[in-house]
């Protein structure tokens, strides 16, 4: 999918939702176990519940992978079953030497047929560009994440000079900010996504500052704590620029009988606040 190709879905939809499937099968309704494929059955249930209020889906491969082949079998139908107008995101966190990059490249986008894969950067350039070679298809590189932890390293603030023998002042900058400034270098705003957390709302502002073009895969909202409105207001550019990831607070919002109904109500609560962001 193209970057215009998905701007024209989120004026479409009203939306710029993405709905998270990091299907537990130790959560999903008791009723479903009794299905041939209860993971299946259950993404299958969500999806018609929602597609028509969200732009993207985005499986989370541990629940699957945990799972087995079984598991896998279930990704790969689920992956098949999402409307080819909604983007997918295969949530992976890959990133190795560059020959084991082309592999995992080859894994998402050639055999599952993903649209996107997220992407660790901490290997540097040539564990990133084997997943920039296919046309069509995005990396979302890891950035600013939403996890506690992520103010363990990503925050972090080092001093750089570009010319050792340079008499000018260096400059102080935070981790996340040089994945973002150097990998401009790598992808364009064509094929390179980045993540950044809803749970670190103060920073859009300065992120725009860096990537003011690129869209953002923005989790946290909800089970986490983060505003959907600050990241709206504070994140959004021109082509709105902004994918918000939701997992738990709607595939889970109900465990009975009820759970596609009761999702399908809550995707519509995100897209009827996103319609309004988005002057519609």
């Amino acid at each position: 999918m193209t970057r215009a190709e998905l701007f024209e879905q989120i004026k479409k939809k009203h939306s710029y939702l993405c709905v998270g499937l990091d299907t537990d099968i130790t959560k999903i309704p008791k009723h479903l176990l009794k299905s041939k494929d209860p993971v299946f059955e259950f993404n299958k249930q969500i999806i018609d519940a929602t597609n028509e209020y969200c732009v993207a889906y985005k499986p989370n491969l541990a629940f699957y992978e945990s799972l087995g082949p079984k598991g896998l079998e279930s990704l790969e139908k689920t992956v098949k079953y999402i409307p080819k107008e909604c983007f997918t995101i295969a949530d992976a966190k890959r990133g190795d030497i560059g020959n084991t990059s082309s592999m995992y490249a080859k894994t998402f986008f050639e055999y599952y047929g993903f649209d996107s894969v997220t992407v660790a950067p901490y290997m540097g350039k040539d564990s990133v560009t084997p997943f920039l070679e296919f046309k069509k298809k995005w990396v979302i590189l890891l950035a600013l994440t939403s996890n506690e932890g992520s103010r363990d390293f990503q925050m972090l603030v080092h001093s750089r000079q570009s010319n050792m023998d340079s008499q000018e002042p260096k400059t102080a900058s935070r981790l996340f900010e040089e994945v973002l400034a150097k990998s401009q270098g790598w992808g364009t705003k064509e094929n390179m996504m980045y993540v950044v957390g809803a749970t670190h709302p103060g920073m859009f502002t300065e992120i725009r500052k860096i990537v003011p073009d690129h869209f953002l895969l923005v989790p946290g909202v909800g089970a986490q704590g983060g505003s959907l409105e600050e990241v709206s207001k504070a994140g959004m550019n021109s082509h709105c620029g902004l994918l918000v990831n939701s997992s738990r607070q709607i595939i889970y919002v109900s465990s009975g009988t009820d759970f596609s109904e009761a999702a399908g109500k809550e995707a519509r609560k995100s897209q009827q606040e996103m319609k309004k962001y988005l002057g519609g």
